[in-house]
């Protein structure tokens, strides 16, 4: 190829399964197979994976959205890879590259359409949900004799009601964005098509705070689950000790004493 020769992609290539990009310190990352309405396949869910090692990876970013191309979030398990041989699940990471092992930054599911099977276990292992009126949720599983196996189970007991979980996960009856925002799921609800466009700016909103502060904010927050009273803040003092001590906070402190925006260096 010469200098300044344009390398371009050839017309048969396949379509990547996954579209990530950077904006304003937030990882956004679009599952791109709205033809099976975003299914879960072996590719896919390890361009997840990367993208959110990729996320955790970089001091440049700070949060992450995940969405759906098209009419709906994600379907599961893309059923014709299942036969096939394929697996839709990524070692250390889980179903989808994120279902087991969420990254440890904050990440914001984006839902417009279906988000239902796995689909769903995704949403759940997100830290915030904001979808629009027409997103439907569902556990289905057991409709088809099957378990849900990505963590759906052990998490959605933990974002509702008790009552209102078990009743869903038993029936794999379908739940509605207004059913799911009664009972606490989401944290914002939209008009049709605005669902990643407020996903974002909830997620430009948390990226344009410390960086070391964030993610040790949820840390604290996915362990204090597992600490007993007896040692919740020698624990929760062992992740805050770093924070309070590091330049990112000296920078904070400065910022506001100087009513100017801190520039934060995430150390």
């Amino acid at each position: 190829m010469s200098a300044g020769e344009e390398q371009k992609t050839p017309m048969n290539a396949p379509k990547a399964p996954v579209r990530v990009e950077q904006i304003d310190g937030v990882q956004v990352v679009t599952i791109t197979r709205p033809e099976v309405r975003n299914a879960i396949d072996t590719a896919t869910a390890q361009a997840i994976a990367d993208a959110m090692d990729e996320l955790d990876a970089r001091d440049d970013l700070v949060a992450g959205v995940i969405t759906g191309e098209g009419k709906s979030f994600c379907t599961g398990m893309d059923l014709k890879a299942f036969l096939a041989g394929e697996k839709p699940s990524i070692p250390g990471r889980g179903f989808a590259g994120v279902a087991e092992t969420p990254p440890a930054k904050p990440l914001i599911a984006a839902v417009e359409g279906h988000a239902i099977a796995g689909g769903f276990e995704i949403v759940l292992a997100c830290d915030l949900v904001v979808a629009s009126e027409t997103a439907v949720f569902g556990l289905p599983e057991v409709k088809r004799g099957l378990l849900a196996g990505g963590g759906g189970l052990l998490r959605l007991p933990d974002r509702v009601p008790r009552a209102l979980a078990v009743e869903w996960c038993l029936t794999g009856d379908f739940i509605s964005a207004e059913q799911a925002q009664d009972a606490g799921l989401i944290n914002r609800l939209t008009a049709p098509g605005e669902a990643l466009a407020t996903a974002l700016e909830l997620a430009k909103k948390i990226a344009a705070n410390g960086p070391l502060a964030v993610r040790a904010t949820k840390e604290i927050i996915t362990k204090a689950r597992d600490w007993s009273n007896d040692e919740q803040f020698a624990q929760m003092w062992k992740i805050y000790e770093p924070v309070r001590s590091s330049e990112d906070a000296r920078e904070g402190a400065s910022a506001f004493k100087e009513k100017r925006v801190p520039v934060w260096k995430g150390r």
